[in-house]
């Protein structure tokens, strides 16, 4: 007979932090998706024909990043790491059962589309 899943009760700290984590990673996805291709001044460049095809793959010229971007990039990137350091290590994780992290772990990625537990 297959095993139950567990149900888990996150507490409400560590499923705040989960959507933050979430929240964090897509406005950086989303604000690196802005930028020049190249962080520092780059040549564009284009490859030749291939046969038996006309694509050519290239890149425009690149300005590289301004101080503010590298700025955000990097504060973003520091709130990703902050957030995912507090999910990883949050003392809730010290109660699961071993077998049952990985189990957990997954839950949790999706715990902020179910409502909190009261």
């Amino acid at each position: 007979m297959p095993k139950t899943a567990p149900a888990f009760l996150f507490p409400q700290d560590l499923r705040d932090a989960q959507a933050a984590l979430h929240r964090t990673r897509a406005a950086c996805e989303e604000y690196a998706r802005t930028l020049p291709w190249s962080a520092e001044p780059m040549p564009g460049w284009e490859t030749d024909k291939k046969l038996h095809s006309e694509y050519r793959s290239g890149k425009p010229d690149s300005p590289g990043h301004t101080e503010e971007q590298h700025a955000e990039i990097a504060r973003l990137r520091a709130e990703l790491l902050r957030l995912s350091i507090a999910v990883a290590t949050h003392p809730f994780w010290g109660d699961v059962d071993r077998e049952d992290v990985v189990q957990a772990r997954t839950a949790l990625l999706h715990a902020h589309e179910q409502p909190a537990e009261a």
